[in-house]
């Protein structure tokens, strides 16, 4: 079972939509986003908070035995705890990870099919189509985040290191003596 959600405006981070990669070896490629999802966002957060309570209640059923394991991995987490001290973006957010080993759909506002890489960046802000499921692999047990689909709506400041321009790399006055 898998419950979807839509979400409401959420911010980028850690954008791998348009190829699949693998973080560690012997682990599948696969597609992913971190979803920033402001506190203030009470909808989006109660719709997360259901899927994730109804998608327990089914693992308890068919994945782990019929008791809520004590060690449950949830998904949704707290900016404010956990990041926001070296990543002042996660500042008033809660995060999730969702991932994907299908390339997922990416549409601007009007829907319309965005292809080139640079469009979709960490710091971008957009909505995203994801599923809830329940697992119970080498002895973790949890709620995971499918990836379906990402909207996005509007450009952002982006994230990470900032990085110069091939312009300013090369500014200086290079002496050729070939």
């Amino acid at each position: 079972m898998s419950t979807k959600v839509i979400t409401g405006k959420v911010r980028f981070s850690y954008v791998n939509i348009f190829k699949s990669h693998a973080f560690q070896a012997g682990q599948d490629a696969k597609y992913s986003v971190c979803l920033l999802i402001p506190k203030e966002d009470k909808t989006t957060i109660k719709k997360i908070k259901a899927a994730i309570e109804e998608v327990i209640q089914d693992g308890v059923a068919s994945k782990w035995g019929g008791k809520k394991p004590g060690n449950l991995k949830l998904p949704l987490r707290d900016g404010d705890d956990e990041r926001a001290a070296e990543a002042p973006e996660y500042e008033g957010m809660y995060f999730l990870n969702a991932n994907s080993t299908e390339k997922p759909g990416v549409v601007d506002r009007d829907r319309n099919e965005i292809l080139d890489p640079e469009e979709v960046y960490s710091g971008c802000w957009g909505r995203a189509s994801i599923s809830f499921y329940a697992f119970n692999t080498n002895g973790n047990k949890g709620v995971g985040v499918g990836l379906n689909h990402i909207q996005k709506l509007k450009d952002g400041d982006r994230l990470g290191a900032a990085r110069a321009s091939a312009e300013s790399d090369f500014c200086d006055d290079f002496e050729d003596d070939f």
